[in-house]
């Protein structure tokens, strides 16, 4: 009897640990949905005092001096202290002095979401356009591309009046420039070809292999502005949308993502050249179709701040602790331009 009453309790037991099971499983998979069914868009505003790494606006140049020293590596200054550049509306040169700064100028979401605005605390909305959810591998089936990436101006110093009456600062307002769930090249990938049809020319193992040196060019100091196909340690350039293939984190990915738009902009006369050594390059801005990727520098801005980098340096030396599931897996970032000016 006991034998039997033993087995029926053991045998009760195991199918009420087995309903149980079923019940805990069921219960985690409706979360899971409910999650993402409910996910939010997350961010926050950026301070622009306390989550800018300010030591990012130094060298301080004029000439090939430096009046204040910085950590970071430096491009090519003007040899001579003294530029001779034309003062509308007087035709002749006028002598000036040859200026060098580092200068935050623009302000990039980059997020999966649709109309998921980073870097304005989360804000969100719904235009009832089905564009696509992006995803780290790109493969949303919808055309779009895995990251969306809102730019926007954002000349700090200028708009802080931080420093006064320097015509060399980029002097405009804050403004969202421009978002890729509207721009049909950032969304396709044959419409992008359009765009960089001189990628066909780099897809190969050999040009790849190159990319490899911009990576450590660029985490030990600038990167090579001639493999212009390369993203550094990020990847490839190519093509100019938000399309990773080389997926290896969210923030490695998303910074690659960010960087392209910069190219983009670039190849469509939409951000010009501001730095260099030659009495041209510093008396104006110049086109630059093909982007000198030393000119830049990138921040992260959310969801933590971090120090500035050139664009190509690997991510992992401070990416650690800055993806958080759910709540910290958009980005922003904020990116500073090398500006070589001749002071009238």
């Amino acid at each position: 009897m006991s034998d039997i009453l033993f087995t029926a309790i053991t045998t009760y037991t195991k199918i009420l640990a087995q309903r149980v099971v079923c019940i805990m499983l069921a219960l985690f998979i409706s979360l899971i949905n409910i999650e993402n069914v409910d996910a939010k868009c997350t961010g926050r505003f950026v301070d622009p005092i306390g989550d800018i790494c300010w030591e990012c606006l130094f060298p301080i140049t004029i000439g090939s001096m430096e009046l204040i020293g910085g950590d970071m590596p430096d491009t090519d200054n003007p040899g001579s202290p003294i530029c001779l550049c034309p003062k509308p509306p007087i035709p002749i040169p006028v002598p000036g002095i040859a200026a060098g700064f580092w200068e935050p100028v623009r302000l990039v979401d980059v997020t999966k979401r649709p109309f998921c605005f980073v870097n304005l605390d989360g804000m969100e909305f719904d235009p009832g356009i089905d564009i696509g959810t992006g995803d780290a591998s790109g493969s949303d089936g919808k055309g779009g591309g895995s990251w969306h990436v809102h730019w926007y101006i954002y000349p700090l110093i200028y708009w802080l009046e931080l420093i006064v009456d320097f015509l060399c600062l980029e002097q405009m307002s804050f403004d969202i420039f421009w978002i890729t769930e509207i721009d049909p090249l950032w969304q396709d990938d044959a419409l992008t070809f359009l765009l960089n049809p001189e990628a066909i020319l780099f897809g190969n193992p050999i040009a790849q292999a190159a990319c490899a040196a911009d990576c450590v060019k660029s985490t030990t100091g600038l990167p090579f502005d001639a493999l212009f196909w390369c993203g550094g340690c990020q990847g490839g350039m190519y093509p100019l949308n938000g399309r990773i293939q080389a997926h290896i984190g969210g923030i490695q990915s998303g910074l690659l993502a960010a960087e392209r738009m910069c190219y983009k902009n670039h190849r469509e006369m939409l951000a010009w050249g501001t730095s260099g050594s030659s009495n041209d390059e510093i008396c104006s801005k110049y086109p630059m179709p093909i982007m000198k990727k030393s000119q830049y520098r990138s921040q992260m801005t959310v969801p933590i701040p971090s120090d500035c980098y050139p664009f190509g340096r690997t991510t992992t030396i401070y990416e650690s602790g800055k993806e958080i599931p759910v709540s910290g897996e958009d980005f922003g970032f904020l990116i500073w331009r090398k500006r070589n000016c001749c002071v009238l």
